[in-house]
């Protein structure tokens, strides 16, 4: 018998929240860092979100509330989901959590057991993967490849799909590679979970990302086509649209009022309620025709700071970055990048049990953060289960423009900085 359950040890952690303490570390050192692992615009809430709040505390709005979320924002957000879906999303149906993170697990502790396999994509958002083992399911990824631009095919999608496929996840627009989906795409898929899946299975369907697209592209989600309304569970929130992470409002349209019912009693029992104030301030952004306005300004910078990332990354001499359709992230290729500065060497020669903690873009990620000072994501940071052969890192582009120049500045200087890598990797830290 020791401290903690079995279980406490299988469920993983996101990455990009680990990063932050060894930023810290070097910023007390008096290092200057550029932060491109975070998924956080550096933009303010929209003012008049944040005066509603204001307002709504000192009203004494602050006390408990309905815990499947507040009457006058699931009305808002079941009009706003009916009008650019072509559904019908009753409020009944719509459970508010704290952020759009909780639906992830829940979802998976409600719907999944041992024997239910889990589709994901992969690369794609950390907890998808990090949950299955805790909730004793069996995961199953669907790896996106870059030739495709990394979205999905319905015929990918097939190849991974059985009647033990329980629930499958669909993220567009994606993080971390910024990938859509096109209604014919959507249709697709749609068309094959049809006819090989069980009349049980439920699509988790995460859209946090839906106002952030660029060059003209518009949101396109599986609700809309026929049939997936009983199937598809909807995920979105204020995190991104909004610019507030740490407002913590996110929300979940459930297939049937029964689903609505047991996770509001899960809110219940894990969180009571998500704070009123917030929620009226998500409400009126929503509801104002200022909250688009705020959005598509956010939106115009994001396209050109991508536009400036990816042309900057692309003149280095090792990176391939796309062009991402959506989202506030790149993800660039830098497999030769790796080769060129003998990183592949480097970990081929390290002792396994160090090799199965690190791979070779998670070398090339501490040396970009130890020795030239800027902050990203290596690939096995969004799916871990077989990211073995891919060399890829995530930059956000949710950060100041200027640093985003000295940030690409720097990736070209470390491109070439052979050795400067060699005497990183003899010091024998900072592998993982």
């Amino acid at each position: 018998m020791g401290l903690y359950s079995e279980r406490a040890g299988l469920i993983d952690s996101e990455n990009a929240f680990r990063i932050g303490p060894l930023i810290r570390l070097l910023e007390e050192q008096g290092r200057d860092v550029v932060r491109c692992n975070i998924g956080e615009p550096d933009f303010p809430v929209p003012s008049f979100i944040k005066e509603e709040v204001k307002r709504q505390i000192d009203l004494d709005n602050t006390h408990y509330c309905d815990p499947q979320g507040i009457p006058s924002l699931r009305a808002a957000i079941a009009r706003q989901l009916s009008e650019t879906r072509g559904i019908h999303a009753e409020a009944e149906r719509i459970v508010v959590f704290p952020g759009g993170k909780p639906p992830i697990g829940l979802c998976q502790q409600t719907y999944c057991g041992p024997g239910d396999e889990v589709v994901y994509p992969s690369p794609g958002f950390p907890i998808y993967e990090s949950f299955i083992p805790y909730v004793g399911a069996t995961p199953v990824p669907l790896y996106l490849k870059e030739e495709n631009e990394f979205s999905l095919s319905g015929e990918e999608l097939a190849s991974v799909l059985t009647k033990k496929t329980k629930l499958i996840f669909l993220n567009f627009p994606s993080n971390p590679t910024g990938g859509v989906a096109s209604p014919e795409q959507l249709q697709e898929i749609a068309s094959v979970i049809r006819s090989r899946c069980r009349e049980d299975v439920r699509i988790f369907s995460d859209e946090i990302y839906e106002h952030i697209l660029f060059d003209g592209h518009s949101h396109h989600s599986i609700l809309s086509c026929p049939g997936m309304e009983k199937n598809a569970i909807l995920v979105s929130g204020a995190s991104k649209s909004f610019a507030w992470t740490g407002g913590r409002i996110g929300w979940a349209l459930f297939p049937t009022r029964e689903e609505a019912e047991l996770f509001k009693n899960l809110n219940i029992n894990y969180f009571s309620c998500t704070a009123a104030y917030n929620q009226e301030g998500v409400r009126l952004g929503l509801e104002s025709p200022e909250g688009m306005v705020e959005i598509r300004k956010m939106v115009e910078i994001f396209q050109m700071r991508r536009d400036l990332v990816v042309e900057g990354l692309n003149a280095i001499p090792g990176i391939l970055c796309l062009k991402p359709r959506g989202t506030f992230y790149v993800f660039p290729n830098v497999e030769k990048a790796c080769r060129n500065l003998g990183i592949m060497d480097a970990y081929a020669g390290l002792p396994e049990r160090v090799r199965e903690k690190t791979s070779p873009s998670t070398l090339l990620q501490m040396f970009l953060l130890f020795v030239h000072g800027v902050a990203t994501m290596d690939r096995k940071s969004f799916g871990r289960i077989g990211a073995e052969p891919f060399h890829y890192l995530r930059l956000s582009i949710a950060t100041g423009t200027e640093d985003l120049k000295k940030g690409v500045e720097r990736i070209a200087a470390a491109a070439s900085d052979r050795e400067g890598f060699r005497r990183f990797f003899a010091a024998g830290e900072h592998f993982f």
